[in-house]
């Protein structure tokens, strides 16, 4: 097929590279012109196709200029209304022209009417209908339904002809779980015939889309399972337990591991020594001890001699899992190596160099641990913290560092949102996963309360009485500029205005403009008690553990996500004390975020907040794919589709083991040069 480079970029822009592209640019809606109704049947809110004549044509001034055309037809008429239109379609709906409408029909000023319809002038009387429902696709500027419907006719045309869109699927297969053909489908939901449920097609339920949304769920499936299988046959390094710098660590803890985090230590301990690479998830709630997990699995590669990378998505949770480590493992012997970007040229090369030459084992950085410059020796263990948070191929960047000799290291990533059930058995089913389900005791209770921001003054006295008590508290806000769109208290005016209204109290200022070195100090003074409120943004998401803070207060809360409230939260209640968190919302609140803060008030279960931020958001923001711009799900949904996936997971097996071929051409289908992203 022959594309000019204009509509060619045009077509980039939505995604559309290549034959196969264009074929799977599904309609996102179609109009259903296959037949006509009466003026007189019409009802309010529907949508409808008639045909009739017009009896009257005017340009009025009510309260703007609009163009009014009454069409009548044996049952009644209706008023076409247009509020911007041309001076050629005056000319062109003139009284006595015959015309076509489709569109939604309203009760309006002159009765039942419709704004905006798509129009035809009919030349003659009883020209033929559409004999398919027609459809709508996705487009972008410039490329219009028209040059689109021709291009994917003609790539249909071309498929059939050269036989790209050939079963990936054995017959077994279809039949047993009741799938439609692959041809028959994509026909099916690019030609819809008249008598197909036009419901059916835009909720996605019609055995055409069900085909589809199967082989898109197949295709991640089969990648998992076969860079599972891949992994299972490489070299890792054995890091066997000795136990003696572990037994030491865990003795000298001032307080008991929780089982379950006995019980996560013996899964990761039981991978790590085996000489098959480990690539596991660690999911804990806020608060439930992943750090001291992973201290332990570092201390088993120390022991086998070998480097531990710990990657952390920010300076300040970097700069917190540095002192910890610190504090628990140089009494060990065991030296903390730190890069950073706000180190200088000296310190950054001396860490290098010691990474170099193995004087370090255990180096805790961000993102500057994947750069070309950074060799390690002998890397064992890379643990991920918050993986969500880096894209794939920043993770993808870290783990191939260790790879030597197709000796890979073993990979353990932590998280604090957790990954809800549909979406670890879709797009983590390579992985294995171990779960904190329990929070360490002497916890006190996390009481969130939603205000809303006119009560403001009260809220500033219950932060002067709980700094008064000796407590220290937080105020969260959303920006850190003047936004005159979103209309946000910003961090700057916030700490301007609270050190007025506060005038007895020590009050600092954290933001994403603050340098490295300028967050940390203000962090610290804020540890050290020297700061008894803290305003900052959300970089204070992850890796701020005071437990002296009682009281948080997040403003505009309603522009939040939940795993960010829900992680913001988590920085208070770390205490013994009663905590307190309190949601200030601006109203009206949106139906979303309505939800969303009905949702943070009546729990404090990561997992349920999880499985309800995925139902609002979507599964790119856990996978950290939003980066990397690849569309996770094109067509399948994960809690709607539910028993497609169960359904392709029973599959997976029988087609790896009996058709390889095949599996490999409908995972190149699919997923394309997605498939890295989807191994990471």
């Amino acid at each position: 097929m022959t594309i000019n480079s204009g509509i060619r970029e045009k077509l980039s822009r939505l995604g559309i590279r290549n034959t196969l592209d264009l074929i799977l640019h599904l309609p996102i809606r179609y109009e259903d012109e296959t037949h006509l109704l009466l003026i007189g049947d019409l009802l309010p809110g529907k949508t409808a196709q008639i045909e009739g004549t017009v009896i009257h044509n005017e340009v009025i001034m009510c309260p703007r200029r609009q163009l009014l055309c009454q069409v009548e037809d044996s049952s009644g008429s209706l008023v076409m209304r247009f509020l911007h239109f041309y001076t050629s379609q005056i000319k062109a709906y003139a009284v006595g022209k015959r015309v076509r409408l489709l569109g939604e029909v309203r009760d309006g000023f002159w009765g039942i009417e419709m704004v905006h319809p798509k129009c035809r002038v009919i030349e003659q009387q009883g020209e033929m209908l559409a004999g398919a429902l027609t459809p709508i696709y996705a487009t972008t500027v410039g490329l219009s339904q028209k040059t689109l419907s021709k291009l994917i006719a003609q790539a249909l045309h071309d498929a059939e002809q050269s036989r790209i869109l050939i079963e990936t699927l054995p017959n077994s297969i279809i039949e047993k779980h009741g799938l439609v053909g692959l041809w028959e489908s994509i026909s099916t939901l690019h030609y819809p015939l008249p008598d197909v449920s036009l419901e059916m097609l835009h909720s996605h339920s019609h055995p055409a889309w069900r085909r589809i949304k199967f082989d898109e769920l197949l295709a991640h499936q089969l990648s998992m399972r076969m860079h599972y299988r891949k992994r299972r046959s490489s070299s890792a390094p054995v890091l066997s337990k000795k136990n003696h710098l572990i037994q030491r660590f865990i003795e000298g803890l001032p307080f008991t591991l929780t089982s379950a985090q006995h019980k996560v230590i013996a899964e990761i301990s039981q991978d790590l020594s085996v000489a098959c690479p480990m690539h596991r998830m660690l999911q804990g709630d806020v608060g439930s001890g992943k750090t001291i997990v992973a201290a332990v699995a570092a201390l088993q590669a120390i022991e086998s001699d070998h480097q531990v990378a710990i990657m952390a998505p920010t300076e300040i949770l970097a700069e917190q899992h540095f002192e910890k480590l610190s504090a628990w493992l140089t009494p060990l012997g065991v030296d903390v190596i730190r890069l950073s970007g706000s180190q200088n040229k000296k310190q950054k090369q001396k860490a290098q160099d010691e990474i170099a030459q193995k004087t370090g084992l255990l180096v805790v950085g961000t993102h500057t641990l994947f750069q070309d410059r950074i060799m390690f020796c002998q890397l064992g263990l890379v643990i991920i913290d918050e993986q969500h948070r880096f894209g794939v191929q920043q993770r993808l960047a870290l783990q191939l560092k260790g790879t030597q000799s197709n000796v890979v290291p073993h990979q353990l990533m932590m998280t604090a949102t957790p990954i809800p059930r549909t979406l670890s058995m879709s797009y983590y089913a390579d992985l294995d996963v171990s779960i904190i389900d329990q929070l360490p005791p002497g916890r006190a209770p996390l009481i969130t309360k939603l205000i809303a921001d006119n009560r403001r003054d009260e809220i500033i006295e219950r932060i002067q009485y709980v700094c008064q008590q000796g407590k220290q508290a937080y105020w969260v806000c959303p920006l850190i500029e003047e936004s005159e769109a979103l209309q946000l208290q910003t961090a700057l005016e916030t700490y301007n205005s609270l050190s007025k209204l506060l005038p007895k109290l020590v009050i600092g200022l954290v933001h994403g403009r603050l340098s490295s070195q300028e967050k940390n100090e203000v962090v610290n003074a804020f540890k050290q008690g020297c700061i008894q409120l803290l305003i900052a943004t959300t970089v204070i998401e992850v890796g701020i553990d005071i437990p002296n803070a009682s009281l948080m207060v997040i403003e505009n809360a309603e522009r939040m996500g939940l795993s960010q409230l829900h992680q913001l939260r988590g920085r208070v209640g770390r205490g013994s004390e009663t905590s307190i968190c309190i949601l200030m919302y601006r109203q009206p609140l949106s139906e979303i975020a309505r939800q969303r803060l009905k949702i943070i008030f009546e729990t404090t279960d990561g997992f349920e907040i999880a499985r309800q931020d995925l139902h609002l958001r979507g599964p790119g923001e856990y996978l950290g794919a939003r980066q990397s711009g690849v569309p996770m799900l094109r067509f399948a949904d994960l809690e709607q589709d539910y028993d497609l996936l169960i359904a392709a997971q029973s599959v997976v097996d029988e087609l790896l083991n009996h058709y390889p071929d095949l599996a490999e051409k409908h995972i190149d289908r699919w997923l394309g040069n997605r498939v890295a992203f989807l191994r990471v």
